[in-house]
């Protein structure tokens, strides 16, 4: 938890790699494999623990300052971080490390000449209490449970059992909860908390909050709520149901809600799903339950889009606001249709696929050919 605190402090994504995968750790395992090699597999039986990690301290010491290494130009790593522009980039960005560690006394080693200092106590030692909390957001850590399914501060929380064993940050106020894992923001929630349960949390172990991980919106700007589409392919928004579409309906999706438009996108990989017109203002969107500033905007799948068109009467079908005409002899047909970025390609039988230029930028709004009207009631 220290080492993501460290890496949240100073904007540095913790990345985790997938378990059982060690292509994605060359470097390191690499070291390790040296490692091996030269010193538990060919060397002798060490006496005890002690002598093992005098062993290692040795071999690594050797490894970074006397070996050369080809891959950066036969010198060795502790010349890349003792380099006067490695210097000078350590001064203009230093790295900011929590009191209790920054300071720390080293002892010098035992082959150093210069004298030992005459008194221990006279080291001065930082303070590494914690900072007193005086009032305003509060970051605690949990830890997402098998079932991904966390309980804090009175309420839960959704994460999934994938996450399970990840340490989740809280980042707390009385307006806006954030969620971020390995200093990247996951979820963002409408708080529910007073500044009395932001002190109580204080007192349980939380620390002063550092900035929040996603600023504050705008007026005007874009917003994110998330929703789970209702069975007839809805969503509630500020006291009314909006239209997502049915083919999305028991899904969970994330919703850009943008000045005159509503983006439908995938929360975990925000690859846009649908976009709808927006009958929302700003100040009704930013009232919604779950709101928070939004992110980078979603963008559709590299794969090809699949829809279906049923052809008019002179066998014209539109995808994308763009019209397509087949010739009235597949007038009332069902066709597929798949949009790529550059073109689309129709299916006509199941050895003609007539492809043309796409002309327009416009979004895939709905996915499926258009219902067929209901048989008049017959009493």
């Amino acid at each position: 938890m220290l080492f993501d605190r460290i890496c949240r402090d100073n904007a540095i994504a913790h990345r985790l790699t997938q378990p059982r995968h060690p292509t994605t750790t060359g470097k390191i395992e690499r070291f390790h494999g040296s490692l091996r090699r030269e010193l538990p597999d060919d060397g002798v039986p060490f006496a005890d623990l002690a002598a093992a990690q005098a062993a290692i301290g040795g071999w690594v010491t050797e490894y970074n300052t006397a070996r050369p290494h080809q891959a950066i130009g036969m010198a060795v790593p502790a010349d890349r971080f003792s380099t006067a522009a490695a210097q000078a980039e350590q001064q203009l960005l230093p790295l900011r490390l929590p009191a209790v560690i920054a300071l720390a006394p080293v002892p010098p080693l035992p082959a150093d000449p210069s004298p030992p200092a005459a008194d221990a106590a006279s080291v001065p030692v930082p303070e590494s209490s914690p900072a007193v909390y005086q009032g305003g957001p509060v970051e605690f850590d949990r830890v997402v449970p098998a079932s991904g399914n966390m309980q804090a501060a009175g309420r839960q929380f959704w994460l999934g059992p994938h996450r399970s064993g990840m340490t989740v940050t809280f980042w707390a106020a009385t307006d806006v909860i954030h969620l971020t894992i390995g200093a990247a923001r996951v979820k963002s929630l409408r708080s529910h908390l007073s500044a009395a349960d932001l002190a109580s949390l204080a007192a349980q172990g939380g620390r002063p909050a550092g900035p929040p991980p996603l600023p504050p919106a705008e007026p005007g700007a874009a917003l994110e709520a998330d929703r789970v589409v209702s069975k007839n392919g809805a969503v509630h928004l500020a006291g009314q149901y909006v239209a997502a579409g049915e083919i999305l309906a028991g899904r969970q999706v994330s919703i850009r809600i943008q000045d005159k438009t509503l983006m439908f996108f995938d929360p975990g990989t925000r690859e846009l799903l649908r976009t709808r017109p927006s009958p929302l203002t700003w100040d009704q969107a930013r009232k919604i339950r779950g709101t928070r500033p939004a992110g980078p905007p979603p963008r559709p799948s590299a794969e090809p889009v699949t829809v279906q068109r049923v052809a008019s009467n002179t066998g014209i079908i539109m995808v994308t606001g763009q019209k397509i005409a087949l010739g009235r002899i597949h007038a009332h047909q069902v066709v597929t249709v798949h949009v790529a970025e550059n073109t689309l390609s129709i299916e006509l039988a199941s050895d003609d696929v007539r492809t043309v230029r796409r002309t327009t930028t416009q979004p895939v709004r709905s996915i499926k050919a258009q219902q067929p009207r209901k048989a008049a009631h017959v009493p």
